[in-house]
C-alpha cells in the first residue's frame, strides 16, 4: 500500500485568501438635551469634517443617540427626528459607510464620498415664524405642548432617566444637584420631566429665568462649553493631557471680577453673537423694550435681582423687537440658535 505523502508545513496547501476589511473609523455623537438642531447638525458636521481631514478617504462610521428630546406622545421630538431622518439619512450617508441611530443601522450603498464640504450651510422655510421664539407676543414657549396637571416636580432619578445619564450637573458634572426648571412656574411653566434640567446649586443660580425653554437650553449649552475646564479639575493627569491635547480646558476660569454690566456684555457677545455696531447702537428705544421684555417675559429665582442670564436674553429680544419692527433684517437666523465656540474665552 502506497504510503501517503506527508504535506510539509512550511508549504500548505494553496487557498484563496479574501482581502482584510479595512477597518472603518467610528465617529460617536450624543445629542445632548440642550443641543437643538442647527447646534446639533453643525457639530456633527464638524466630527466628520475633522475626520476626512485627519484620516482622508478612511471608510467612517457613525453612532448617534440621543438624550431627552421627547415629545407629547413620548416618541422623539422635532429636533431630534430632524436630526435621525433627515440630516443624517439624507445629508450625512452619503460621505458614510455606515450610520446608526435610535431607529436602525444603515449602509450607504453606493462608495463612501470624501469631497466633504468646507462649510455646512442650513436653510429654512420661507414661513419660518414656527421655529424661532415670538418677539412681538413674548409667549410661554416650552418643549412639550400638552397641558400638564402635575403638582409636584418629579424626582431627582426620573428627571436623570429622561436626561439618560447619573444624577450630575450638566454644565459642570458636579454634585449634589438641584432641580432647575427651563421655564419657571411663576411664568407658566410645568412639572413635566422635560421642562427640568440638573444643576449644581452655583448653576442654577445663574441660570436664566424665562419665558423661552429653547432660549433656557441654548444657555445650559453655552455654560457647558464656558465653564468646561471646571469638569476634568479632578481628573487623572494622563486625562488632563489629553484634554489640553485636543484643545480643551482643565482648569476653571475665574469671571468672579466681572462686574454685572460687563457680565452682561460678555453673555450678549458670546452667546447671543452682538458685536461691536450692536452695542455702539444702544438707545432709549432699546432700554424701554428691554424693561417691556424683563416684565412680561422673565422671572426672579432665589430673590436674585440681577441674574446675568435674564438680563443678557432681555436685550437680546428686546433689540430683535426693535429691529422686527423697523423692518430690518438680521443675520440668518432671526433667532439665537448658539452652536458655541471653542473654548469660551
Amino acid at each position: 500500500m502506497p504510503k501517503k505523502k506527508k504535506r510539509s508545513r512550511k508549504n500548505p496547501p494553496s487557498r484563496s485568501v479574501r482581502p482584510a476589511r479595512e477597518k472603518a473609523i467610528l465617529l460617536c455623537h450624543d445629542m445632548a438635551v440642550y443641543e437643538n438642531f442647527e447646534r446639533c447638525a453643525r457639530r456633527l458636521f464638524e466630527v466628520l469634517r475633522s475626520a476626512q481631514r485627519q484620516r482622508p478617504g478612511k471608510p467612517r462610521r457613525l453612532l448617534l443617540t440621543v438624550q431627552g428630546h421627547r415629545n407629547d406622545a413620548g416618541g422623539y421630538d422635532r429636533d431630534a427626528i430632524e436630526i435621525i431622518r433627515n440630516f443624517t439619512l439624507e445629508y450625512l450617508l452619503p460621505y458614510l459607510t455606515e450610520v446608526t441611530t435610535p431607529f436602525h443601522t444603515i449602509g450607504n450603498n453606493h462608495k463612501q464620498r470624501n469631497d466633504v464640504p468646507d462649510e455646512l450651510r442650513i436653510s429654512y422655510p420661507e414661513d419660518a415664524e414656527g421655529f424661532w421664539y415670538d418677539v412681538d407676543l413674548l409667549p410661554l414657549r416650552p418643549r412639550g405642548t400638552t397641558e400638564n396637571d402635575r403638582r409636584t416636580p418629579p424626582r431627582l432619578a426620573a428627571i436623570a432617566d429622561y436626561l439618560g445619564m447619573d444624577p450630575a450637573c450638566l454644565i459642570c458634572w458636579g454634585t449634589p444637584v438641584e432641580r432647575a426648571h427651563a421655564v419657571p412656574q411663576s411664568l407658566g411653566g410645568s412639572m413635566d420631566v422635560r421642562n427640568f434640567a440638573l444643576l449644581c446649586p452655583d448653576h442654577h443660580r445663574q441660570a436664566p429665568d424665562i419665558a423661552d425653554s429653547e432660549a433656557f437650553w441654548a444657555w445650559v449649552d453655552y455654560a457647558e462649553i464656558r465653564d468646561s475646564g471646571s469638569k476634568w479639575t479632578g481628573a487623572a493627569p494622563e486625562v488632563q493631557e489629553w484634554v489640553r491635547a485636543h484643545g480643551g480646558r482643565t482648569e476653571p476660569k475665574d469671571r468672579g471680577e466681572l462686574e454685572f454690566l460687563a457680565a452682561v456684555r460678555f453673555e450678549l457677545q458670546h452667546l447671543y453673537g452682538w458685536a461691536d455696531p450692536d452695542f455702539a447702537g444702544m438707545s432709549w428705544d432699546l432700554l424701554q423694550e428691554y424693561h417691556r421684555v424683563l416684565e412680561a417675559a422673565t422671572g426672579r429665582h432665589f430673590g436674585v435681582e440681577k441674574k446675568v442670564s435674564t438680563h443678557a436674553w432681555a436685550y437680546h429680544i428686546a433689540r430683535r423687537r426693535l429691529a422686527k419692527r423697523r423692518g430690518e433684517t438680521t443675520p440668518l437666523p432671526s433667532d439665537h440658535p448658539w452652536t458655541g465656540t471653542w473654548p469660551v474665552p
